[in-house]
């Protein structure tokens, strides 16, 4: 955390099933000095269960999740995502969209008493959520999705639709997942993401699809786990690369047009 600290990385985004719903005692304890220094986000959502973890969207356990949140990092969150909300809901209900505007309705009401700075809405799977957001409902300050290449064209379509839902502006989008997982997976060897850049040649593969995760969709933060501070300060220098818009146009309308050309 000190070395990402020289890089300039002042921003810290973890949740309350990370390490086996350990990790906010953890942080706390292995780095509560540096956690003043960050702008420290987390999740909620996910209980331990007996079978393992539980996802559930009841707003009495969602609040005491903050709550404890706090308690257990010794500070205030300055954020506190909704996981994966879509994981306790079915498309198109009356009561999905009922639990959904609960849900956001407890994580505003944490807010306002201080239990965190504010609240987000982190989805895996957002594709499900436009339908079911309710305007009468709080709204949230950020939205969390995959992005990056490997990322559909559903998905990004579905961002963007709960971004105009919620009427979030610039700078509301955030990224995480830009690999899909590894930098080590096969696609990587084979897809070389430099062609989406203007001075491509400068920059490693790896780079430029930490790169092109900021435009797919069009993100503000990207949320990256590593835990070699190398590879961190290889992705920090990616951030001075410029994308070819055009060349990301192009892609998007490709994405878009694959399903309609290509057989069942």
């Amino acid at each position: 955390m000190i070395g990402a600290l020289d890089l300039g990385v002042t921003a810290l985004d973890t949740s309350t099933n990370y390490l086996r719903f350990r990790s906010h005692e953890v942080l706390a304890r292995v780095a509560g000095d540096l956690l003043p220094k960050f702008h420290l986000s987390t999740k909620v959502g996910y209980f331990p269960g007996i079978s393992g973890a539980e996802h559930s969207l009841a707003p009495e356990r969602l609040h005491n999740s903050v709550e404890e949140a706090a308690r257990a990092l010794r500070r205030e969150p300055d954020l506190v995502f909704l996981h994966n909300p879509e994981h306790s809901l079915t498309p198109g209900t009356d009561r999905s969209r009922e639990a959904l505007a609960e849900a956001c309705t407890a994580l505003a009401s944490a807010t306002s008493r201080g239990l965190c700075g504010a609240w987000g809405i982190a989805t895996w799977n957002p594709t499900a959520l436009p339908p079911l957001v309710d305007a009468s409902a709080p709204t949230p300050s950020t939205l969390m999705v995959r992005a990056g290449l490997l990322v559909g064209a559903g998905t990004l379509d579905a961002a963007e639709a709960l971004m105009e839902a919620w009427g979030l502006g610039t700078g509301a989008m955030w990224g995480m997942s830009p690999f899909g997982g590894s930098t080590k997976a096969p696609v990587w060897a084979r897809a070389d993401a430099r062609v989406f850049l203007r001075d491509g040649s400068g920059y490693s593969r790896a780079q430029a699809a930490f790169r092109m995760a900021y435009q797919l969709p069009n993100a503000s933060a990207v949320a990256v786990g590593t835990d070699e501070l190398a590879h961190l300060g290889e992705l920090v220098g990616a951030l001075a690369a410029t994308p070819d818009e055009q060349a990301v146009a192009e892609y998007r309308t490709l994405l878009r047009d694959r399903p309609r050309t290509q057989s069942v």
